[in-house]
């Protein structure tokens, strides 16, 4: 899963810092979050329960997640939330990115006494549920009037059964990265933040020109299967789970036939060179590309540090099908969740609350960071960050309609993965044909559904 930060700090220059999220990170419990002001809103003296149970009572609160000095928004978060509740402390359990999942799970079995939980990715939190080690929070969502609405639809889409066990509060989506430069050279008006995927099409052919080191290719795909086939489930009749996979013919058809034509970059060739998707847009080669959220800060400091040359540049709303809402896309989440088993069950809710709320996305738009909920104050946040486009179509391409996840929730998503990303590779290199290889994706992931 793949997804930073500015207080004062540029977003781009913080990314540096939040692609190490991938190396494990140092293991700790004990943040000193200092001694904050007392707020004597009504927040500030509310029922912590707990230890705490008059709300002034002091209680510590533990806090299971990854990368501690890696990432930006935790101690903001922190100190944030200490100012109105200055009786709690939270002290982080690092338990590093490398296998965080299967360690947060151990140390659950094990009786850890965790009270927050950080949620990585979907299979893990699916085994978290399965193995009985998260609060239910349908009543609790319910009971505070928790708009999930304010979410983009991902709630419903980790909802097990008729309950809910964790909320987002951090997201990143999917969006159209563009070279102004390249389209002005060409005479051809920018993509828009409302382009269906036949005009997506349509604009990429037109932007196809040169050959040899010159050319520029109109559009560029990613090597995971991400970036081709979850075009087929944003008209929200489908997810890569079916069990049914003909919905992607179209879908395939109209990628392997801009690769025959020369409008994106050969797949085996990306594969076999190992070639990034960072690289070909930094040396012009590419007037579009889609890719994650992720990849705004990226941009934005390698054009400060000179190694992009597409310094003119923007990015738009994802390409939709017919009839479906602009700003349909594609994305994945980090939940927060509760310790069943929690000693402080009140109080760590209400954390979580906080973070995953309006107040906590702001502080973490603050940061430079993409929060789950975007409002009008998270998006004014970070486009106002030193380098990002300085254009309204890119500024609004940072608000949503709709996000499907990339892998829905399922007990068997990471077993069906695997076989979506060989038949994927397969179809791609053209070792297979479309039908050939959808076939055989039916038959591989319903033997998974059904065992």
């Amino acid at each position: 899963m793949r997804l930073k930060r500015f207080l004062g700090i540029t977003l781009a220059a913080i990314l540096a810092i939040g692609l190490l999220a991938g190396c494990s990170g140092t293991k700790g419990n004990g943040a000193d979050t200092g001694t904050q002001k007392p707020d004597n809103s009504a927040a500030a003296t509310s029922d912590t329960g707990g230890n705490g149970s008059d709300g002034n009572d002091p209680v510590t609160l533990k806090w299971a997640l990854w990368d501690w000095e890696a990432t930006a928004y935790y101690q903001p978060l922190i100190d944030a939330y200490k100012t109105a509740h200055p009786n709690v402390t939270i002290e982080y359990v690092d338990l590093g990115s490398t296998d965080y999942m299967t360690m947060l799970s151990t140390q659950l079995s094990g009786g850890a006494d965790l009270d927050i939980l950080t949620i990585k990715d979907i299979p893990g939190y699916a085994n978290l549920v399965k193995q009985n080690h998260l609060e239910p929070l349908k009543g609790y969502i319910g009971e505070q009037g928790i708009d999930t609405a304010k979410y983009g639809g991902t709630v419903e889409q980790i909802q097990v059964g008729d309950e809910v066990y964790a909320l987002p509060f951090r997201s990143d989506f999917w969006v159209i990265y563009y070279n102004k430069d390249l389209f002005d050279k060409a005479g051809v008006p920018y993509p828009t933040n409302d382009m269906t995927l036949e005009q997506y099409d349509e604009l990429a052919r037109k932007m196809t020109s040169g050959s040899g080191a010159e050319k520029v290719y109109g559009a560029h795909y990613h090597t995971w299967r991400s970036a081709v086939q979850l075009f087929g489930i944003l008209d929200g009749q489908h997810t890569i789970l079916d069990g049914e996979y003909d919905f992607l013919k179209p879908t395939y058809e109209r990628i392997l036939k801009e690769q025959e034509d020369g409008i994106v970059m050969d797949y085996a060739t990306l594969k076999t060179s190992s070639t990034h998707y960072s690289g070909v847009f930094y040396n012009n080669s590419v007037a579009m590309m889609n890719m994650g959220s992720w990849f705004i800060a990226t941009q934005i400091e390698k054009v400060k540090s000179g190694e992009s040359q597409s310094k003119n540049w923007g990015i738009v709303k994802y390409p939709h099908p017919d009839g479906v809402e602009p700003g349909t896309t594609l994305g994945t989440i980090t939940s927060l969740a509760v310790n069943q088993k929690s000693e402080n069950k009140e109080a760590a809710l209400d954390f979580m609350k906080f973070v995953t709320g309006e107040e906590g996305a702001a502080v973490i738009a603050a940061t430079g960071t993409i929060p789950a909920i975007t409002t009008d104050e998270v998006v004014n946040s970070i486009s106002s960050i030193e380098g990002f486009p300085a254009d309204e179509n890119s500024k609004a391409a940072l608000s949503t309609a709709k996000t499907y996840l990339e892998m829905p929730m399922h007990e068997k998503s990471a077993d069906i993965e695997v076989i979506l990303n060989e038949v994927h590779d397969s179809i791609m290199t053209e070792n297979t044909s479309i039908d050939k290889g959808l076939e055989d994706m039916k038959t591989r992931v319903q033997q998974v559904l059904n065992n």
